[in-house]
């Protein structure tokens, strides 16, 4: 006989190691489930390591059955999304339940509350603090293995919300990508590719270590916010936000991932960051580094075969002009060189039609859905 639910607030670090750590347990026989970094998923959601906290509240709360976690969820508001675009919604994300529709009324009920406390109109989720965050529940390709930068989900999890009277309200798409030799790649795509880099006199730039690449990197986000602004999830990135993903992601990038292109007044109009997939490497590792995880990822950052668009940003001026051939023909050479035959793309709006275009040139299939789920407060 199942026992009692009753939901706990969490208020600290050592007591969030538990709500991170259902996660791992949740999923544990999953062979599609990638785990994440446990210290590094501690300081995000730690208020005295992420800036973000500097314009974000979050509330962590887990729920209890016969003293065992069957549940986890954090009530996140956003007071930039909040005072500057005039969106009053409370957002929930690392949304994670057995299959047990009480569980999950009972968490979101704690994140409703906090919402019309605030007098906000929309609770949204999954998704995490900001555009920078995971975002989307899966909804399709659960025998698909998951990346580094999203979430996994068990299939009734769309359905309890459903169920609770959650509507979609942003869906993103995922394509895996066929990568053959640069000589059997698609002709169309490096004749356009030469014929844009003349027609606009583009230069390509080319990084030999990531010292080079710093100098860009604060061009790359403001990049990053021109090309999403119109999109609906878009929520203005902050300049500490930028510093903060500077030390944590970009030192650790092998150069020869990113592709920049400026142009004739040597201002960046597009880039791509594209690293190595750490899926296996991360599910090895079981959310530490040490002893071990830390030679699995280095292992995967030279000779894993497969590959995941991480960040693509291109100045809305040069929107539809077929930028995207110039970085995709560059990164081509890239992966061939490393021997990588698979590519997977970074969860894309479903609106965002100019990007899926460029992968209609290559064998690709879309493997993989998630989506945002919303209800009036």
């Amino acid at each position: 006989m199942k026992g009692e639910i009753v939901i706990k607030e969490l208020f600290n670090r050592q007591e969030l190691k538990a709500f991170v750590g259902f996660g791992q347990a949740l999923y544990k026989d999953n062979p599609y489930y990638v785990p994440p970094i446990i210290n590094n998923e501690l300081d995000t959601l730690d208020k005295d390591v992420n800036p973000i906290f500097k314009d974000a509240e979050a509330r962590y709360f887990v729920a209890l059955q016969n003293g065992k976690i069957v549940g986890r969820i954090a009530a996140l508001i956003n007071w930039i999304e909040i005072k500057q675009i005039k969106k009053k919604r409370i957002r929930f994300g690392w949304y994670d339940v057995v299959d047990q529709l009480e569980v999950s009324r009972l968490l979101l009920e704690r994140v409703v509350a906090l919402g019309k406390e605030k007098k906000f109109n929309t609770i949204e989720g999954p998704m995490g603090f900001s555009n920078l965050d995971k975002a989307g529940m899966l909804i399709k390709g659960f025998e698909e293995l998951n990346t580094m930068i999203t979430w996994y989900h068990n299939p009734y999890q769309a359905k309890h919300l459903e169920q609770l009277g959650f509507q979609k309200q942003a869906e993103w798409l995922e394509f895996e990508i066929e990568i053959k030799n640069f000589e059997e790649s698609p002709e169309k795509v490096k004749r356009f590719s030469e014929v844009i880099l003349n027609r606009y006199q583009l230069q390509l730039l080319d990084f030999k270590n990531n010292k080079e690449i710093l100098p860009y990197v604060d061009q790359m986000f403001d990049l990053l916010g021109k090309t999403y602004d119109r999109l609906q999830t878009f929520v203005p990135i902050q300049d500490y936000q930028i510093q903060h993903y500077k030390n944590q992601f970009i030192q650790f990038v092998n150069p020869e991932f990113i592709k920049c292109v400026t142009n004739a007044e040597n201002e960046l109009i597009a880039f791509a960051i594209t690293m190595p997939s750490f899926s296996r490497a991360l599910q090895k590792a079981k959310g530490t580094l040490y002893p071990f995880g830390i030679f699995h990822l280095l292992w995967a950052r030279t000779f894993c075969k497969r590959a995941s668009f991480y960040l693509i940003g291109i100045r809305p001026d040069y929107q539809n002009k077929g930028v995207t051939a110039i970085i995709f023909n560059e990164m081509q050479k890239t992966f061939n060189k490393f021997g990588i035959t698979r590519v997977e793309t970074n969860p894309e709006l479903e609106e965002n039609q100019a990007i899926q275009k460029l992968w209609k040139n290559y064998n690709h299939r879309e493997h993989k859905r998630r989506a945002t789920f919303y209800k009036p407060l």
